[in-house]
């Protein structure tokens, strides 16, 4: 009965030091990656865990020690530009020392004040809040209980830093760059309560009026899903009126919808209709997709977020920081002169 329970029970380190024939302690070390063990030591010990099925208790060696060097990420599944803004994060804070805990907002089962406390319960020292909907009240509390940055959205007066792309400036580039063309019917989708979408909604309607088309602005509701795009098409082509020459999506995402929806419908991009989004997303570089966008340098800012996080952590009396990157007009197939009509 007795070897049938220690058949039964998780191993632990010290089946592991006793199966190689040395001290726990310098199994200790082997898996804290610290000196002291030789090469072929640390491989002894690494075969014998794998024999006995033994993995080290990770969450039990964070709290072993003082700080956790854990940041927290809260993201949403299904945006792609925050895909590649976490793919950023993970070598850079590798590098600073920092392991990363992602923890997703599925609203309406997860929101996202959920999603922070299980970081924080985590024992995450820092966060990186990519985008969200989250209040700025809540923000302000957040922000005098642990460091965090937010990428995407700006909270002033909020004792939290910020990491964002000059957004009225890639708005102006799209509209100079369809203006350029010759398009004077452009029409906006809308980005809703999304990250970044009330500054690309304002400065779609500041660069249409410099450009002395202010009767001519036109918005569609929507947000940052391929859903909204795809309904967007819909009404347009429902309502009786003509098509504008070109739409500008508030992310790529949207655009995609968009694109894929009025292709069905027998009509060619760019021909019939030019289609800009904003995100520069892996999908957007696609051959049969080619979306002209805006690129937002997500490896620069998912760097700028942990660096900023993590200067926070080592001194937690610096003044919010507001973090802007340059946007850059990405020109693809997807847009092009107008069709004569």
């Amino acid at each position: 009965m007795a070897a049938q329970r220690a058949r039964d029970r998780r191993p632990t380190m010290a089946d592991v030091a006793a199966h190689v024939g040395v001290s726990r302690a310098l199994v200790s070390l082997v898996f804290r990656n610290e000196p002291g063990a030789s090469d072929e030591t640390r491989e002894k010990v690494f075969a014998a865990a794998r024999e006995l099925g033994y993995r080290p208790d990770n969450a039990a060696r964070l709290l072993a020690r003082s700080r956790s060097k854990v940041l927290g990420v809260m993201l949403t599944v299904r945006n792609m530009f925050h895909a590649d803004l976490v793919e950023g994060i993970y070598p850079i804070a590798e590098q600073l020392g920092y392991e990363i805990l992602l923890s997703a907002a599925l609203p309406p089962l997860r929101d996202e004040p959920k999603v922070i406390e299980a970081l924080l319960g985590h024992r995450c020292e820092g966060l990186i809040l990519l985008g969200g909907h989250l209040e700025a009240g809540y923000i302000a509390e957040l922000g005098k209980r642990v460091p965090a940055v937010v990428v995407g959205r700006r909270f002033p007066g909020a004792p939290v830093d910020s990491v964002h792309v000059a957004e009225a400036k890639g708005v102006r580039l799209i509209i100079d760059h369809l203006v350029d063309l010759g398009h004077s019917s452009i029409l906006l989708i809308d980005g809703g309560d999304e990250a970044g979408a009330a500054e690309r909604r304002r400065a779609y309607k500041a660069a249409m009026r410099r450009h002395g088309l202010g009767e001519r602005i036109r918005v569609l509701p929507g947000d940052h899903t391929e859903d909204s795009g795809a309904q967007a098409a819909r009404t347009l082509l429902s309502g009786g009126r003509e098509l504008p020459t070109a739409v500008f999506a508030s992310n790529d995402r949207c655009a995609l919808g968009f694109m894929d929806s009025i292709r069905r419908a027998g009509f060619d991009v760019p021909g019939d209709v030019s289609v800009v989004g904003y995100d520069d997303s892996h999908l957007a570089r696609l051959s049969h997709i080619d979306l002209t966008t805006v690129g937002q340098d997500p490896v620069r800012q998912a760097e700028l977020a942990v660096h900023a996080v993590v200067e926070r952590l080592n001194d937690p009396d610096l003044d919010p920081r507001e973090i802007v990157l340059q946007p850059k007009l990405v020109v693809r197939g997807s847009s092009g002169p107008p069709k004569v009509r």
